[in-house]
């Protein structure tokens, strides 16, 4: 079984809880071949806590990047770009690790597994729990048909099919969907071996969860969902705090999207597809729709009938 994995975190002004991260990593039954932690101009003790864990943990190498106010979306990946720009140590999967998580110990021993089990999952996680405000442990809401953005687990092979992450709002719901796209599964499971705790709130880090809601919805419209696959997830969004307003949120930034028109980011082809996987979701469910997804793309790619040029798609468009 391939076991060499690394870690590419975008980290800035984590000191809150960076450590918590950091022991999780320590404790973990199968270490990374390397830890690149990108120093994105944090002001607090987030750095002077990782050089406590490197002579420990000597995996850990920091890369120094000199930025503004923190910038999730685009800014995070482009953290991410310059961590991954560093790793020089031999791999067969990355991860796109954000340092606000607890993991049991067995996290990326069993990813592993998972990827030796089925040679087509391109990408896989566990789901985040979180603590709500009257201290209960509650799951954040998250699809099955990817893995989730605070740790995506990719075999380094789909990761490079896919081109990596677009630099944009919505990278971290499109890459899903661009795996499968490129004849990869991807998935995500609530497995108590595989659950971990977030920290932090999702849509939380940047300006507020308003704005984060906001910009969830917005980067609803860039990758081309449905009318009616967004009205069901505005639906389903009153299931988590706060409840009316998260919704609210969460629509106008759909609209403001779609009213000013702000650019889609695949072509007409991968729309269609993407639309086509949402709409069998609502009668059948993300899980089922998402296999269903990636068996009719792979029968498609393998007889060839895709045209050339329709088989990526265009994420400058």
């Amino acid at each position: 079984m391939q076991t060499a994995y690394v870690l590419v975190s975008p980290c800035k002004d984590e000191a809150k809880y960076i450590e918590k991260t950091l022991h999780s990593v320590a404790q973990q039954t199968v270490k990374p071949a390397q830890w690149v932690i990108v120093d994105d101009g944090s002001r607090d003790d987030s750095m002077a806590i990782v050089a406590q864990y490197q002579t420990r943990m000597p995996f850990i190498k920091v890369v120094h990047r000199e930025t503004g106010a923190r910038a999730v979306g685009p800014g995070v990946i482009q953290a991410f770009n310059a961590g991954l720009a560093a790793v020089d140590a031999a791999h067969d999967f990355i991860c796109k690790f954000d340092v606000d998580l607890e993991l049991p110990e067995r996290y990326f021993e069993i990813m592993l597994e998972r990827m030796a089990a089925d040679p087509r999952l391109g990408t896989f996680s566990g789901k985040p729990w979180y603590h709500n405000r009257a201290g209960r442990l509650v799951p954040e809401l998250c699809g099955d048909e990817s893995s989730v953005g605070m740790i995506k687990f990719y075999r380094r092979s789909a990761f490079d099919a896919i081109g990596g992450f677009v630099v944009e709002n919505g990278w971290d719901m499109l890459d899903g969907h661009m795996a499968r796209w490129h004849g990869w599964r991807a998935g995500s499971r609530d497995e108590a071996d595989t659950r971990f705790l977030h920290l932090r709130a999702m849509g939380s880090s940047q300006k507020s969860l308003r704005h984060g809601r906001a910009r969830h919805g917005e980067a609803q419209w860039r990758i081309g969902t449905h009318p009616l696959f967004f009205a069901a997830a505005a639906v389903n969004r009153l299931k988590e705090p706060p409840l009316v307003l998260g919704t609210l949120w969460f629509t106008t930034g759909y609209l403001r999207a779609a009213l000013t028109g702000t650019p889609r980011l695949g072509d007409e082809d991968f729309i269609r597809f993407l639309r086509r996987y949402q709409l069998r979701a609502l009668r059948t469910g993300k899980r089922e729709a998402a296999e269903w997804a990636f068996q009719e793309r792979a029968h498609d790619l393998a007889r060839g009938g895709i045209p050339e040029a329709a088989r990526g798609a265009d994420l400058t468009a």
